[in-house]
């Protein structure tokens, strides 16, 4: 295909063009290691098999393409959104206390991830028939916003846990795991602060690196190993193995927890593609393509995307996930938004998901560097729910927001803390995550009806 340049030597890749072989190799190969940090990061802290969970991230790309008919160029990764769900539905001593989650959980888990996916869709086909403006009418700011940010805040507590997985006592020793997780919090957040370019895409996974290798040095300096040990079915494979895949089972509580969780993943969603837009139609302007990328016009068919990416995965024994945000950026610093960059990406990552050293090689990371991540990352998601809102510019004086965001923060993390994230009520217990959203919801859409105004609308300035 066409590599068109112009006298400011702008080059680049829109999405319907190939690169030269070597090329497109190498842009895919930079596209699978933007998404692996976080991708793998989620089945660490989930304790879903690794190698499934990259696979399924590839495959699920692979469907998204498809379902686009190739017009969309976003990768598909394990989303951070879904995680208080799933350990509010696991348990999170049970979670702590495996190294992978049973065939059992993992099925009953992937029934809600695949149902959440229905959501998704739902969405998609809303927008196609009934335009953009319905997603902001049924989840305004006001409720995505808090919905986001109790995501982050109900997994605080896993993230300390992590950070110091045994209870700390006096001495240098007994306080090992904190310095791990210290030190790789600084480092990821100093490298996310400072870096530019290519490199700033990857925090993560940077941070990680330093993490374990101070835990090395550690383990060296006082002979206390800070690693962990391999799972035994892990440890006893070869070079290569297939990835362990499973059967969801029917069991409709992980539905009522999980599927509620794609309400705060649409607006990431939507975010992305008209930034997406931007970014492509930027380039074939510069390229001097007189093609026009009317991206932002697809969301519809991206969220359905989304969603037939989360049942693939879930139909896998994978987590839910979302288009990435990492994949994008590194899109917008190389100029290269090439569809068959990322289904060559999709299909290098379900290669490395059966090389076995690199899995072993994750499994055996440091609970404490996994800690010092996670206390970054969920404060990170509570934080892009405040941007949300700013973005959005939602209304702080308003009654109405008030109430819904004020309900929202207290049933989800209230009930994370007190009711250890399931709430008994009338003899059922409710997923707090998803009884928040539910309640705000059905609480926003009650308050919606009739004209009725704020009481501080009513207050006039003074005439001069």
């Amino acid at each position: 295909m066409s590599w068109f340049t112009k006298s400011d030597s702008t080059v680049g890749y829109l999405p319907d063009e190939t690169p030269p072989f070597w090329k497109l190799l190498l842009y895919a190969i930079q596209q699978v290691i933007v998404m692996f940090p976080a991708t793998i990061t989620v089945a660490l802290i989930t304790k879903f098999h690794i190698s499934t969970t990259i696979f399924a991230s590839g495959f699920a790309t692979l469907c998204f393409i498809l379902v686009t008919k190739g017009k969309i160029p976003l990768y598909y990764g394990s989303s951070f959104s879904y995680i208080g769900a799933i350990v509010g539905l696991v348990g999170a001593d049970y979670l702590q206390s495996v190294a992978i989650l049973p065939d059992e959980w993992i099925s009953i888990v992937t029934f809600g991830i695949v149902m959440s996916g229905l959501i998704s869709i739902a969405a998609g086909f809303l927008v196609n028939k009934l335009g953009k403006d319905v997603i902001d009418k049924v989840l305004p700011a006001s409720i995505t916003g808090p919905i986001a940010m109790v995501i982050g805040l109900t997994l605080a507590g896993n993230a300390m846990a992590d950070a110091a997985p045994a209870v700390a006592g006096p001495g240098f020793i007994n306080n090992l795991p904190w310095i791990v997780s210290l030190v790789t919090l600084i480092a990821t957040i100093i490298f996310s602060v400072y870096l530019k370019g290519f490199l700033s895409q990857l925090p993560l996974f940077l941070g990680m690196l330093v993490g374990a290798a101070v835990a090395g040095i550690l383990t060296v300096a006082t002979g206390n190993d800070l690693f962990r040990q391999l799972p035994e079915a892990v440890a006893s494979q070869g070079i290569f193995a297939v990835p362990h895949f499973t059967v969801p089972t029917v069991y409709w509580p992980a539905a009522l927890a999980i599927m509620p969780v794609a309400l705060a993943t649409i607006p990431e969603s939507t975010a992305h593609i008209y930034q997406l837009d931007v970014y492509v139609n930027d380039l074939a302007n510069k390229l001097g393509s007189k093609k026009k990328y009317d991206l932002a016009s697809r969301l519809g068919n991206n969220l359905i995307g989304d969603g037939v990416g989360d049942m693939v995965a879930g139909f896998m024994g994978g987590p839910a996930g979302t288009n990435y945000g990492e994949n994008i950026s590194a899109m917008a610093i190389t100029r290269v938004f090439s569809v068959p960059v990322l289904i060559t990406a999709a299909i290098i990552a379900m290669i490395i998901a059966c090389f076995t050293p690199l899995v072993k090689a994750i499994y055996s990371i440091p609970l404490s560097v996994i800690g010092g991540l996670e206390i970054y990352l969920f404060g990170a998601i509570a934080a892009q729910g405040i941007a949300i809102m700013i973005d959005k510019k939602v209304d702080m004086f308003s009654a109405k927001n008030i109430a819904v965001i004020a309900t929202i923060s207290v049933i989800a993390i209230g009930g994370q803390y007190y009711f250890g994230g399931m709430i008994p009520f009338f003899g059922m217990q409710l997923p707090a995550l998803a009884t928040a959203a539910i309640f705000g919801i059905l609480l926003n859409a009650m308050l919606s009806i009739g004209k009725t105004k704020d009481p501080f609308e009513e207050v006039q300035e003074p005439k001069a």
